[in-house]
């Protein structure tokens, strides 16, 4: 036996015999598999959101009602199907080449799939009109919101640089156009000059978006902002009473005027703003801190506070005794006896500042009584009193009973 495993022959032969036996026990495929695994090997995949393109004279045409995306179903051997949904290295496109301006139906068409691969478009046809390009100059109008200004300032025009722009259209789309407009965008409200770039807008006659081309796209708009205001006088406005024996001599304020700020509607309407002094509290010359106060609606004042000089004069009162009781319109033939007082005197109690009172005489005052269309008999007439005007008075007596008789009985 060790001579034989020896002989390279016998050794070259068992080996042949052992590779036969090997190969003999591997199962063959049949052709029953084979067919199977060729079945098994076909798949269909939808893509969505294929983009479609569109080959016309894009110089002097403007196409509309073309779909922007397909959705596109293949189908093929598996690697095929894969790849393309992998990769969408195929377009979807319909060829105007040859259009002349019109509505038409054209057919969407692919190119560039693979040839082992089968496609089927929704939509397959769309329904396109094709017009000639049309190219016009439009003014541009800023569009400013009330929310862009803050409260107390206003806008002046805006300037809209460049002022016109080129918008290329369908003709029957630029003939729609009725509004070229830049509506900065402003996050804060304005209260000072202020550009910002703004894109342009080109709406119909109802506000609708048109699709066009505009050139430039975006401009500069400069809003000219100031702050709104005018200069009123302040007024005094008296509260409440003075503490007895005290009267008010003058007032002067250190800032007779302030500044405003308001919307121009409110500020139209304000003439005046104020400042409040609460007569209980005054006892002698003083200096008071007072606030301005303002109407709603007006939103600045300046200054805010203002001093005011306050200056008094104490009170005094004094009796002026037996005034005399003059007669007013009683005819030549009637004559007036005084019953009460029976000798026509009455005494008045004045008051007021204690210069004035202290130089009051008699002769200040004049009293009278009005015997104007009274008939024969006893009245009681009203004492009226003609004095200094800054002064008080009052009578002991308010009226006189009078006696009206013929003259001469």
């Amino acid at each position: 036996m060790d001579k034989l495993m020896d002989n390279p022959w016998f050794i070259k032969i068992l080996a042949l015999l052992l590779a036969f036996l090997l190969y003999s026990s591997v199962p063959q495929p049949t052709n029953k598999l084979t067919e199977g695994n060729t079945k098994s090997d076909q798949n269909t995949e939808t893509i969505s959101d294929v983009p479609v393109k569109a080959y016309y004279d894009t110089n002097n045409l403007v196409v509309s009602g073309l779909p922007d995306t397909v959705q596109v179903t293949v189908s093929g051997p598996f690697s095929s199907v894969q790849s393309a949904k992998t990769l969408k290295n195929f377009e979807v496109f319909v060829d105007l080449s040859d259009a002349k301006p019109g509505s038409q139906t054209v057919k969407l068409q692919i190119k560039d799939l693979s040839s082992n691969l089968k496609a089927t478009l929704e939509p397959a046809f769309a329904n396109v009109s094709v017009q000639s390009k049309v190219t016009k100059e439009f003014k541009v109008d800023a569009e400013l919101g009330k929310s862009m200004i803050e409260d107390g300032y206003a806008a002046g025009d805006p300037v809209v640089e460049p002022n016109k722009v080129k918008i290329t259209g369908a003709k029957d789309v630029i003939d729609r156009i009725s509004y070229v407009k830049a509506t900065p965008e402003i996050r804060d409200p304005l209260t000072k000059d202020t550009t910002r770039e703004a894109r342009v807008r080109v709406l119909d006659r109802e506000l609708n978006k048109l699709e066009v081309v505009v050139e430039p796209e975006t401009v500069n708009v400069t809003i000219p902002v100031k702050s709104v205001n005018k200069t009123v006088p302040i007024d005094i406005v008296k509260k409440g009473t003075l503490p007895s024996g005290v009267t008010i001599d003058s007032i002067d304020l250190d800032t007779k005027e302030a500044a405003i700020s308001a919307n121009e509607d409110i500020l139209n309407t304000v003439k005046s703003v104020r400042v409040e002094i609460d007569q209980g509290q005054i006892t002698d010359d003083t200096t008071l801190t007072l606030p301005v106060i303002i109407p709603n609606g007006v939103l600045r004042v300046t200054p805010e506070l203002v001093k005011a000089k306050i200056k008094v004069k104490k009170e005094t009162s004094k009796s002026i005794s037996g005034l005399l009781i003059n007669e007013q319109g009683l005819p030549s033939q009637y004559k007036a006896t005084f019953k009460d007082p029976e000798a026509g005197k009455v005494d008045l109690l004045v008051s007021g500042s204690s210069d004035t009172i202290n130089n009051l005489k008699p002769d200040d005052f004049k009293l009278f009584i009005d015997l104007s269309n009274l008939n024969e008999g006893d009245h009681d007439v009203k004492i009226q009193v003609v004095g200094p005007s800054n002064i008080n008075w009052k009578l002991d007596k308010a009226t006189a009973k009078v006696n009206i008789s013929q003259a001469g009985v």
